[in-house]
């Protein structure tokens, strides 16, 4: 995101491409449904061709390719298209890295869009405007959806993340993964240490799309489930490790305080909890990407934003943890925040 230049002339141009920006969004959401960016990947590069395998109309592809086009997404040599870069490893459902999944499953979703069409009601009244508590539903099975389609989005964060915590040395280890997931965090680490026993949290549903992750890495015997609300069940306890991946940011302050404080009741001495999450500096407005989800955060759960540092070392110790540091993710947008007992 570009830094306005207060020297420059005013123009319209930005206030123009924010009111407009649903229409980016539409145009992915209609190309990704035409699984336009696979048929381009196996060569169906014209007009013609598209619309005999996407079943649609000529004059509505070419429209929605040069929009495609104008964005960023596809490029356009006389009448033919081709994918960029990014389309090809990320929009091609034929590449290993493809992220259309969680695209449709979460981030363009109703479930996640919807909060924001009442969202001058939410600023008015400091909370999301929904009736019910948005993202953080019991059982919601939205979270199936989102466990699901998150997963391959996720892996290279989980081999990151055991790789930061260094894990691979066999010593043994229980470790505790809060609001599981699809559960990767957790089976990453059991596949790169043996002696790794994972007890993995989250609601029964949303447990068997984590158990399936276990089972195909082949480490289901170090795979564990406590199913239920992590704010209400019995945790366990002698856990050397918690993982914490994009959990806190969806609550408010006070009740991470309290669910921190039944963490560090359930840590072994000297235990460690990793806090995955979009973690904006000091001045809450950059870098863009984590600060812009705040609005996210907010407009979709009864109390959360993206906190910073100082929030999470405030409420860590608070909760009795002696020792809280920032550890950087290489290429990612997020950030850890590891504390210790």
């Amino acid at each position: 995101m570009s830094t306005p230049n207060p020297a420059a002339k005013p123009t319209p141009e930005r206030i123009m491409e924010a009111f407009n920006a649903y229409q980016r969004t539409a145009a992915m959401k209609t190309a990704i449904e035409l699984d336009l960016f696979s048929l381009i990947g196996r060569g169906k590069n014209s007009i013609a061709s598209l619309a005999a395998a996407a079943r649609a109309s000529e004059r509505g592809l070419r429209i929605l390719c040069d929009n495609l086009v104008t964005q960023g997404f596809l490029t356009k040599h006389d009448s033919t298209y081709a994918l960029t870069p990014d389309s090809q490893a990320f929009l091609d459902r034929n590449s290993p890295t493809c992220v259309i999944d969680a695209a449709q499953g979460f981030f363009a979703s109703d479930h996640v869009m919807r909060p924001f069409q009442s969202l001058t009601e939410a600023i008015r009244r400091g909370r999301n405007a929904a009736d019910d508590d948005g993202m953080m539903d019991p059982e919601d099975p939205a979270w199936v959806d989102f466990a699901v389609s998150m997963a391959t989005v996720q892996a290279p964060m989980a081999h990151n993340l055991a790789k930061i915590l260094n894990v691979e040395d066999g010593r043994r280890m229980k470790v505790l993964d809060v609001a599981a997931g699809h559960g990767l965090f957790g089976v990453t680490i059991a596949a790169n240490n043996p002696n790794a026993e994972i007890y993995s949290q989250d609601w029964a549903p949303v447990l068997e799309v984590a158990q399936k992750q276990a089972d195909i890495a082949g480490v289901a015997s170090q795979f564990h489930k406590i199913p239920g609300s992590a704010f209400d069940i019995d945790l366990g306890s002698g856990y050397d490790l918690a993982l914490l991946t994009n959990f806190l940011q969806l609550l408010d302050p006070a009740t991470i305080e309290t669910f921190l404080k039944k963490l560090h009741a359930a840590l072994a001495p000297n235990g460690r909890v990793a806090t995955l999450g979009f973690i904006p500096n000091d001045d809450r407005i950059s870098p863009p990407a984590p600060a812009l989800m705040s609005l996210m955060f907010f407009a979709s759960t009864p109390g959360g934003e993206a906190y910073t540092l100082a929030d999470y070392t405030r409420m860590f110790r608070s909760a009795g943890f002696k020792h809280v540091e920032l550890v950087p993710v290489p290429n990612a947008p997020q950030q850890l925040v590891i504390a210790t007992k």
